[in-house]
């Protein structure tokens, strides 16, 4: 295998960094209400630079956004196809190119069938998939990726493989529903927190109050597992910096989200609090998935560890 592309790799990065900050103006949208500013697609208002006004700022903004962010994947796909010798790194940067075209369509259909919920959570869930797709492929055209590294034997109970891959799913759902709270309008349908109308648990439940009260109970879910799998890391490989150093991004993230959701509801859904929030669930996703590539990179299982002795039957009937 030929050895790392570093100017692909740093093009990869910038892609992913790119497809975050889209995250943000994608979040612009939703904080402000403005994503019927523009009525039409692919057009705005039949041009393709209306007066960036209003809410057509933040609209039409998303959408120049998010055609540089298609054109650097076009780029970074064909660069992988002409320079990686690793058939299935090229095929995920293809299924990276067809998801930002998914994510294009999608934009159009929310817009031209007014803003329709599942067509709109499916826009924002398609998105952190296209975030993961990114990362990964940055981290599999790194240095560190690529290059031979010590294998770690994972001793613990539960495979640290299996919690880290299980921390990610858990963030990916509550993106999940933080889009569906989102889009149902129901972010300041408990008005207080940490408790909800001055209890733990609501005194009664409207669909708003549904949505809003699962993303909260699932953000406990969430910290749980982060805190589990920070804390493993910590304990078991203290040692091993390629796994502390996102294990320590990743609770710094948790900590993070959590005053931002709070300070959310306590000014009142204010817009750059509010997409904030969003953009560091993203975040907290990415170096989630980080270190679960690495973990998957570098830990063991103790059974694939241990050395397997193979007794014949001969032997054992002797």
């Amino acid at each position: 295998m030929a050895g790392p592309n570093i100017w692909l790799h740093r093009y990869a990065v910038m892609v992913a960094v790119c497809t975050l900050i889209l995250v943000f103006v994608g979040g612009l949208v939703t904080s402000t209400d403005s994503g019927l500013a523009v009525p039409d697609w692919p057009l705005s208002y039949g041009q393709f630079f209306p007066p960036m006004v209003g809410g057509i700022l933040y609209e039409h903004g998303h959408r120049l956004v998010a055609a540089t962010v298609g054109l650097l994947t076009v780029v970074l796909t064909v660069w992988l196809w002409r320079r990686e010798s690793r058939k299935w790194v090229r095929n995920l940067g293809a299924v990276a190119l067809l998801a930002v075209i998914c994510q294009g369509l999608l934009g159009g259909i929310t817009v031209l069938f007014l803003l329709p919920t599942a067509v709109s959570v499916s826009h924002a869930g398609l998105a952190q998939i296209f975030l993961c797709l990114g990362v990964s492929v940055a981290v599999f055209t790194s240095r560190s990726w690529q290059e031979e590294k010590s294998r770690i034997e994972d001793t613990a109970g539960v495979s640290l493989k299996a919690l880290t891959a299980a921390t990610t799913a858990v963030i990916y759902v509550q993106t999940l529903l933080g889009a569906l709270m989102r889009h149902t309008s129901s972010g300041l349908a408990i008005p207080d927190w940490p408790l909800s109308f001055g209890h733990i648990v609501p005194p009664e439940f409207t669909r708003p109050i549904l949505f809003n009260f699962a993303h909260r109970t699932w953000a406990l879910v969430v910290a749980f597992f982060i805190l589990w799998t920070v804390t493993r890391v910590f304990l078991k490989h203290g040692s091993e910096k390629s796994l502390v150093r996102p294990a320590v991004v990743l609770l710094c993230a948790l900590a993070l989200q959590i005053f931002l959701g709070a300070e959310t509801i306590w000014s009142s859904r204010a817009t750059f609090i509010t997409t904030l929030h969003v953009a560091c669930g993203a975040f907290a996703l990415a170096a989630s998935l980080f270190l679960t590539l690495f973990v998957h990179r570098i830990v063991i299982s103790r059974a694939a560890a241990r050395p397997v002795t193979i007794v014949s039957h001969n032997a054992v009937a002797g």
